[in-house]
């Protein structure tokens, strides 16, 4: 099996990367969408992010990725030794059933013992790792609304076919797509915690190294991946001390007055885009290895955070990334 492509290896995407980076610093964030031309490296920098960060202890044999024994459902039948695998990233195909998402009655085992018996679906793979959309915004509504019942709870319940069946469903969410091919419903755009576009690269010299970078790893994937696994290193050493310094970063009443006076000036609905907001931006701080939230990591996470959260304007051309810059500037300065 071909070893994904370096994360570190991925060139501009400056945006794209920082996102993803967050997420694995603080899950809770709520996940990345991002949208903008094909081509751009979308799929391969989360199969990337997933591959450079350590493995995760799961129970042997659990099919949704349990970290403890005593969290194994009844459903699923293990044993109590412990493995290491990689960070699972689950791909969730358009046209995939209710059944296949959810998990239904294991049919073949009915047949053969007589028995009822469930049948994980995708986001029991997902659990604890990252499921990965493309062209979410052609998702079918049903998918939908199962998701948006999933993200909320944290659980999937599957209750048909004379089955009862709930389980851990905890991932993160990255959803990319093209906007010109559709609109992605707003109750699901509020799931993504961050948002960001990206783009093929305009200059010359940055297409060439694309290209020479891709064609070194395709010539020799041996070669290429050792010349950037100590990049690759470093990546992950300061995701792992990010997470633990996140738990003693200093914030402050301003900050979260910042925040609120930022989200009010920018008409966010709810106040999902005040939480995430604040913890991008003391995910960033933690990424910098800073002590505390400031002003600074406020501003530098708005656009992301905030992005897909504001009402249209019709009479504004700029675009919402434009406008929160805008707004970001009269607020903080």
């Amino acid at each position: 099996m071909t070893a994904p492509f370096p994360f570190s290896a991925i060139v501009a995407q400056k945006e794209m990367k920082q996102a993803m980076i967050l997420t694995a610093i603080d899950p809770s964030i709520g996940g990345v969408l991002v949208f903008g031309d094909r081509g751009t490296g979308k799929s391969t920098a989360v199969r990337a992010l997933a591959a450079l960060l350590p493995p995760i202890t799961v129970v042997l044999g659990c099919p949704v990725n349990s970290a403890r024994v005593a969290d194994v459902p009844d459903w699923a039948k293990t044993g109590t030794t412990m493995e290491e695998v990689p960070t699972p990233v689950i791909d969730l195909p358009l046209g995939a059933s209710e059944d296949r998402v959810t998990g239904a009655l294991d049919i073949e085992r009915a047949l053969a013992e007589g028995e009822r018996a469930f049948q994980p679906g995708l986001l029991a793979r997902a659990n604890r790792g990252y499921l990965y959309i493309d062209e979410v915004n052609l998702l079918e509504d049903h998918i939908v609304d199962l998701l948006l019942d999933v993200a909320q709870s944290g659980q999937n319940v599957v209750e048909r076919d004379g089955l009862s069946i709930r389980h851990a469903a905890r991932f993160v969410l990255v959803g990319s797509g093209n906007p010109e091919e559709g609109e992605l419903r707003p109750q699901l755009l509020d799931r993504f915690g961050l948002s960001v576009e990206v783009a093929s690269p305009k200059d010359i010299e940055t297409r060439i190294e694309v290209i020479r970078r891709r064609d070194d790893y395709e010539n020799d994937t041996a070669a290429f991946m050792l010349r950037w696994q100590a990049e690759d290193a470093t990546i992950r050493d300061r995701i792992l001390t990010a997470r633990q310094s996140l738990k003693d970063l200093t914030t402050s009443d301003a900050n979260l007055r910042d925040v609120a006076e930022l989200c009010l000036a920018l008409g966010s609905d709810g106040l999902r885009g005040e939480l995430t907001l604040l913890k991008a931006a003391r995910a960033f701080a933690a990424w910098r290895d800073d002590t505390a939230l400031t002003r600074s990591h406020i501003r530098a996470m708005a656009p992301m955070a905030l992005r897909h959260r504001l009402r249209r304007d019709p009479m504004d051309e700029a675009g919402t990334g434009a406008r929160v810059g805008r707004i970001v500037a009269e607020t903080l300065g």
